[in-house]
């Protein structure tokens, strides 16, 4: 595997746009190599495994905040990882619950439209509708 990388390299080894890495710069998450006197700037394999590693852990529901904080917890003790991951999976859990009711509320309501005698009052419209007594 190549040594260094430019940024284009970078990008398109990684899977991402320039301006992500860019922005993964300006957020910290990625050092910026110094420019040298001529030539482009060269990023080493450690940065696209950090790349590759902020990419997975988006892809598991983590912010670039909690990414940031776990990246620099990486030398720290587990338990201390342990708890974002915790976190993580509480949000996780608690937006499945809520995909769960609206999985109810959408299948009652396609029930409702199914067995509906009146097409002209749709009873999914007629759900979303405010309350007139409120």
């Amino acid at each position: 595997m190549n040594e260094n990388h430019t940024i284009g390299q970078l990008a398109k080894t990684a899977g991402v746009n320039v301006e992500t890495i860019r922005y993964y710069e300006r957020r910290g998450l990625i050092r910026q190599p110094l420019k040298p006197a001529e030539g482009y700037r060269t990023y080493p394999n450690e940065t696209l495994a950090r790349i590759l590693f902020i990419k997975r852990a988006q892809e598991l529901g983590f912010t670039l905040e909690e990414i940031n904080n776990l990246l620099s917890l990486g030398e720290s003790h587990c338990s201390e990882i342990q708890e974002l991951a915790e976190a993580r999976l509480a949000s996780v859990r608690e937006k499945i619950n809520d995909l769960h009711r609206l999985e109810q509320v959408l299948e009652e309501l396609v029930t409702k439209c199914r067995t509906n005698p009146d097409n002209a009052a749709c009873p999914i419209v007629e759900s979303l509708q405010p309350d007139p007594r409120q």
